[in-house]
């Protein structure tokens, strides 16, 4: 028998903040926490704004020494995990086998600050000042390793590495493992931070990004014709899943149930996504949820605000839903938060839980002149208050990885 998989904790680090609370109410008033970048100079790029962590001090978590071995990625990884066992009051090691208590942390890209640092030093001082810290800490599976290592949890640990999918991905990898019985309670979720040099080269060379830079809080514009590219943003989001026999014997707070997991490939095009390879995702979260299209009454969308995104995730919307795709709400939340790449899922999976929780939709802000081509209810410019019961997240990555969760408001 499968086991019922629920979310007990939940925790990120965002440039909307840290906090769960005062991240909830920037959502809901609407508070873009885009800016012009601070960690270096970036007058000769076409794009010089980004959802930046400011002022992030990994030592306030975790010790200085520790931090000093961990990448920026990872440093974001070990804060929100630790916020999100704090919020669960999962105690491992204590009142839970450690050995059943997992960790599945994904990385779109991994440590491109160490790579780029590393590599500066090898060109200016030579192959000998390599820090012997460089491989480990600049490989993605290191998110989970230094969670692992930080929290005790020693059961199943593993890394997703599926560029934009990859949170998605992490937490319902994670809730299958709890569902099969492979694990009593999983840590999991995205972290990335490649607001760096060659990250913000590397999409300004593809002009992916968007080139508002004299009104940073208005780039990101899901679904708006006037949007011109994707807002990078960096940091992580957590969650806590556990199963629901694990949850209730520890008397555990419940945002949320997770009932559905999708996955599908595109077999396309390197980054041109393909409607029918992110609806064939949705409806395959559908049919693991064993509900209806009917059933789901909001989509926290990709939505990352390019052009051919935007209006691909709508056509898929509409194959998967059919009638209905036109009686949901739908939202994107990267308008706020910039888009995190392999954190992003991990993030709007947080935001889901909130929004089954609080019983409201966060908004897509920006969102003045509809595209006629994105013809959906995108929930513009302002929150709404609504009983959403059943709710779903899309993730969609480069090399047509496609990702879609199914949660629902918990029922004893």
């Amino acid at each position: 028998m499968k086991q019922r998989v629920v979310v007990t904790g939940m925790g990120v680090m965002t440039s909307l903040g840290s906090d769960l609370d005062q991240f909830w109410e920037n959502l809901m008033q609407g508070k873009s926490g885009v800016s012009h970048v601070e960690a270096f100079d970036v007058s000769e790029y076409t794009t010089q704004i980004a959802a930046e962590i400011k002022n992030f001090q990994p030592d306030d978590y975790v010790d200085k020494k520790e931090a000093r071995r961990m990448d920026r990625f990872v440093q974001f990884a070990v804060v929100a995990s630790l916020l999100a066992v704090k919020d669960s009051g999962l105690e491992i090691g204590s009142n839970v086998d450690a050995e059943r208590i997992g960790v599945m942390i994904g990385s779109g890209i991994g440590g491109l600050g160490t790579w780029e640092d590393q590599h500066n030093i090898l060109l200016e001082k030579g192959p000998k000042r390599v820090s012997p810290f460089f491989i480990p800490m600049m490989i993605a599976n290191m998110a989970s390793g230094q969670v692992s290592i930080t929290t005790g949890a020693k059961g199943p640990n593993s890394t997703a590495v599926t560029a934009c999918a990859t949170g998605t991905h992490s937490i319902g990898d994670s809730f299958k493992l709890i569902q099969r019985g492979d694990a009593e309670a999983m840590i999991c979720g995205g972290a990335e931070a490649t607001i760096r040099p060659t990250g913000m080269a590397g999409f300004c060379s593809m002009r992916a990004m968007s080139t508002r830079n004299d009104e940073p809080h208005k780039a990101s514009r899901p679904f708006d014709i006037d949007r011109d590219g994707f807002v990078m943003g960096e940091g992580s989001g957590v969650l806590v899943l556990e199963s629901l026999e694990h949850a209730q014997q520890r008397g555990a707070h419940i945002y949320a149930e997770i009932i559905g997991y999708g996955m599908s490939g595109d077999a396309h095009h390197m980054t041109d996504p393909d409607p029918d390879g992110a609806a064939r995702c949705m409806v395959k979260a559908l049919k693991d949820a064993n509900i209806e299209p009917t059933a789901i009454d909001y989509i926290n969308a990709h939505g990352t605000s390019t052009g051919a995104g935007d209006r691909s995730e709508t056509i898929a919307i509409k194959k998967a839903f059919g009638e209905h795709a036109h009686k949901l709400a739908v939202s994107s939340t990267k308008s706020m938060t910039g888009h995190l790449l392999g954190a992003a899922g991990g993030v709007e999976a947080v935001i889901l839980g909130l929004t089954l929780k609080n019983g409201r939709i966060a908004p897509t802000i920006n969102l003045d002149n509809p595209d006629p081509e994105c013809d959906l209810d995108y929930v513009p410019n302002t929150p709404r208050e609504a009983d959403v019961q059943i709710a779903l997240s899309n993730s969609f990555g480069f090399g047509g990885h496609n990702a879609t969760i199914v949660m629902k408001k918990y029922e004893a």
